[in-house]
């Protein structure tokens, strides 16, 4: 029986497995469709999921195949000079999605996770031991918990039941890549007026003269699942720009709309729901790709400490307990967005409201945050007003804090010297830290990053060890009861000791 199976190969399907494969997990990723699509949706990766590919060790990988822009002081399609914000990487990272995807699925293969494409998944069932999964084929598989990563129009979620309230979309845009005849100068002129008053229309280069073109649709189409036509597009884009740029020779053509929906739950038993599966929005900002893989980033750990049998009660229900309100925030920065990019009088006019406002920094900061992900704070309760947010990058005596987590693991920062994670080294290392930049006596980090205590005494920590790595382990047995598969994706490294 397989640990996981994953239902969609995408970007956060394939986040997901490498999560899980980091703590021994086996999976198994299913993909309906037999090749990779071409069809570019994603254009970037903000700083949080910058941030989550140096945590693993990816950003060296990645980083040669984007192009750093600065972090803009940008929401709506409104353009301020980037605040002083705590981070270190200040830029947001211009690549495909599909690009993404390839690296995912390279750095997934070389982790051990089967990818089977061309499969297609139409039932499910689960019982106390597991879910079966079946194949358009009529294959039936076992795992014991399986993960919808596929997508808005999710098979999973519909075969759970699941609800899916929120509005329909109102308006579309076509969008794709194709040649043009103009001159470069000339095309390049027209779109910067017609984007004074649509924000949402663009023709970008792409090199070779391929240009990637998206513009408002004339009407919604009747059938959203099929792709536009060239003389669609052209007929959209002289709407808009009083030419068509002498569009021809598509590499791809796609539509998406502004539909905006929120899964009633994340989680039904065994079975999860985490990516588009779980939320659609307009894509507005850039976040839905980035939205995605933080999904896969804070599942991956707690989904494993369930299978290797160290979870303590209620870890694997704060996937949704966390993330459900990130995504329904998301929902609203891309609802209000949508509204300001309206033609519309009044839209307008909040709009140039706002635009005032972003002057201030605090609001600038703010609303940067929100874009960027970089603002997010879980609720651990009260208490020092790191707990719950992600840790930026530290420089420590051993290296950068980033580094030290490219296993995955919970990590312990300790100045004081006289802290212990004895119990929960399987789990969790221990760095002594005599580094300032931290700012705390002692501060535990989650596998994803986000701050799960400050403080300076042994008992508390304790406490805060049980509550989210699970009962301490003395011989090779947890306390109260066995310590199951725990241990089993750990690194090799143990305790990182007193460096």
């Amino acid at each position: 029986m397989t640990d996981v199976i994953i239902a969609g190969g995408g970007p956060t399907g394939l986040m997901l497995a490498c999560e899980l494969r980091l703590h021994g997990v086996s999976v198994l990723v299913l993909e309906k469709d037999a090749e990779p699509t071409k069809v570019v949706r994603g254009l970037g990766l903000h700083t949080r999921s910058v941030e989550v590919m140096d945590q693993r060790g990816l950003l060296e990988r990645i980083l040669p195949l984007g192009q750093q822009h600065p972090v803009g002081g940008f929401f709506a399609g409104i353009t301020k000079p980037a605040p002083e914000l705590d981070m270190a990487h200040p830029y947001t990272l211009g690549i495909p999605q599909t690009t993404v995807e390839r690296m995912l699925r390279e750095h997934a293969a070389e982790a051990g996770v089967e990818v089977r494409r061309g499969c297609e998944l139409v039932g499910l069932g689960q019982d106390d031991g597991g879910v079966t999964a079946v194949l358009a084929d009529g294959t039936q598989l076992r795992s014991r918990y399986l993960v919808g990563c596929d997508g808005g129009r999710s098979t999973v979620r519909k075969l759970l039941g699941v609800g899916f309230p929120g509005e329909p979309a109102r308006t579309e845009w076509l969008l794709g890549e194709v040649e043009v005849t103009i001159p470069p100068e000339e095309l390049a002129a027209v779109v910067a007026e017609a984007r004074k008053t649509q924000k949402g229309f663009g023709a970008g280069p792409l090199g070779d003269g391929i240009y990637r073109v998206v513009a408002p649709a004339l009407q919604l189409a009747e059938d959203r699942a099929a792709g536009p036509t060239l003389d669609q597009l052209k007929e959209s884009v002289r709407a808009v720009a009083g030419t068509d740029f002498g569009l021809h020779s598509p590499r791809w053509l796609s539509r998406f709309g502004d539909a905006t929906r929120l899964a009633e739950r994340y989680r039904v038993g065994r079975v999860l729901l985490a990516g588009d599966a779980a939320h659609i929005h307009a894509p507005l900002g850039g976040q839905g790709l980035n939205l995605g893989l933080q999904d896969a980033f804070n599942l991956g750990w707690k989904l494993a400490a369930e299978v290797n049998g160290w979870a303590p009660d209620g870890l694997l229900d704060s996937y949704e307990t966390e993330r459900r309100p990130v995504a329904a925030d998301v929902l609203d920065n891309t609802r209000a967005q949508a509204e300001l990019m309206s033609t519309e009088p009044g839209p307008q006019a909040v709009r140039r409201l706002l635009s005032e406002l972003m002057d201030f920094d605090d609001v600038n900061r703010y609303l940067t945050g929100k874009i960027s992900a970089i603002g997010i704070r879980y609720d651990f309760g009260t208490g020092h007003e790191l707990l719950g947010r992600r840790l930026r990058d530290l420089r420590l005596k051993r290296g950068r804090l980033y580094e030290l987590m490219h296993g995955g693991r919970g990590l312990l920062l300790d100045r004081t010297g006289r802290l212990s994670v004895a119990g929960w080294a399987d789990r969790v290392d221990h760095v002594v830290e005599a580094s300032a930049e931290l700012g705390v006596p002692a501060a535990l980090l989650r596998p994803d990053g986000h701050v799960a205590w400050v403080g300076g005494g042994q008992e508390e920590l304790r406490g805060q060890l049980s509550r989210w790595f699970g009962a301490a382990v003395s011989g090779g047995r947890a306390s109260g009861g066995t310590a199951g598969r725990a241990g089993a994706g750990a690194t090799g490294r143990g305790s990182a000791g007193r460096g």
